[in-house]
């Protein structure tokens, strides 16, 4: 059994505990907390599961890594804090742990990664024995293993686009949905998640990652971005009240532009009710779904929908950007010390689960 750590009980932390306590290989060692309210109550309570895991929540890091735990699952938050992030991952890399974690965007493609985000983790390893795999939240198989065995599926392939189609209504996290994209404010409100080169620093790793694996060389990265407004008020069941006339709806792209063509493609279409823009791309049914279209002979479309967390789609998501980190960790332990991205680590099947229901 691999001693795994949590580090964070959010949304994605809540998903990583019972992830860790439903693999056959992974034995739940910590869960670190910032939150003092959260300390000491016992990580089953936390993850919404209906027992006790006998593992209390801590805040402290350091009694936690000269534990010298086999690995960390880094669910702390690195979207309004990546330097914090990023120390924290190379702490736990230099204590000898295979960690796992959605949080650092530039290392989505370690090879072409700013040398300020590898460099201390290249340096972290050779010091203390340890990995580093970072896959994305949005989730990251979305926009790197299923495309990609997509592409190969065909016998011509011409472009491929990624979807993300959501309701973030059902999203567990209201300031980021209200503050850091926008919903709810008046439109001339400018969210940093949609700033001019924020989407390309979150999601142009997967970009370059998708182009080496296609074997193209990228000619520049683009964004475009559309805002919607709604045309009424309407009443969300988990965040209250939006205005008529704020921000319903967004959709963008992040291009991966190849001999002058977008070919390459992450799109995103966030509403906060499904009568806004009803013009873009929708879900078959339900509150959200991820989608991957291969233009090309023959045109292959595939559409994922989870659920998780009480039938919530957003929680699916992060259920399975998790279970594609945490899957990896064994694969990582019995790998050499590096720093690997979503070429270099396979996607698994369920070994030893199937049948194995969480009590």
């Amino acid at each position: 059994m691999i001693p795994t750590v949590v580090w964070g009980t959010g949304n994605v932390g809540r998903a990583a505990v019972r992830a860790v306590d439903a693999h056959p290989a992974l034995e739940l060692a910590a869960v670190l907390v910032h939150d003092p309210a959260k300390t000491g109550r016992d990580a089953g309570e936390l993850a919404g599961l209906d027992r006790a895991l006998g593992v209390a929540a801590t805040d402290d890091v350091g009694a936690v890594l000269a534990a010298r735990p086999g690995a960390v699952v880094y669910a702390a938050s690195g979207d309004i804090r990546p330097d914090e992030a990023l120390a924290d991952v190379v702490a736990a890399v230099r204590a000898g742990a295979v960690v796992v974690t959605p949080a650092l965007y530039p290392l989505y493609d370690q090879l072409n990664a700013p040398p300020e985000f590898r460099d201390p983790v290249l340096t972290a390893v050779a010091e203390g024995g340890g990995s580093l795999f970072v896959s994305g939240v949005d989730p990251g198989w979305g926009n790197d293993v299923l495309p990609l065995l997509m592409s190969g599926l065909g016998s011509t392939v011409d472009a491929i686009r990624c979807q993300e189609i959501f309701d973030y209504s059902t999203y567990d996290q209201e300031e980021s949905v209200r503050y850091l994209v926008g919903m709810g404010q008046p439109m001339e409100y400018e969210p940093l998640m949609l700033a001019p080169s924020v989407p390309t620093m979150v999601w142009g790793g997967q970009i370059r990652l998708m182009a080496r694996a296609l074997g193209v060389a990228l000619d520049d990265i683009r964004e475009t971005l559309e805002r919607r407004a709604l045309d009424t008020t309407v009443t969300t069941r988990t965040m209250g009240v939006f205005e008529a006339g704020t921000q319903g709806a967004v959709r963008f792209e992040v291009q991966g532009v190849v001999d002058g063509e977008a070919l390459i493609v992450v799109e995103h279409v966030t509403r906060i009710h499904p009568s806004c823009a009803p013009d873009w791309p929708s879900p078959p049914d339900g509150a959200g779904a991820h989608r991957v279209i291969v233009e090309g002979r023959p045109r292959i479309e595939v559409t994922v929908e989870a659920t998780d967390e009480g039938e919530n789609r957003s929680a699916g998501g992060n259920a399975t950007a998790v279970g594609r980190l945490v899957n990896a960790i064994d694969w990582l332990v019995d790998a050499k010390p590096g720093l690997y991205d979503a070429l270099d680590v396979p996607l698994r099947p369920a070994v030893g689960k199937l049948g194995r229901r969480q009590p």
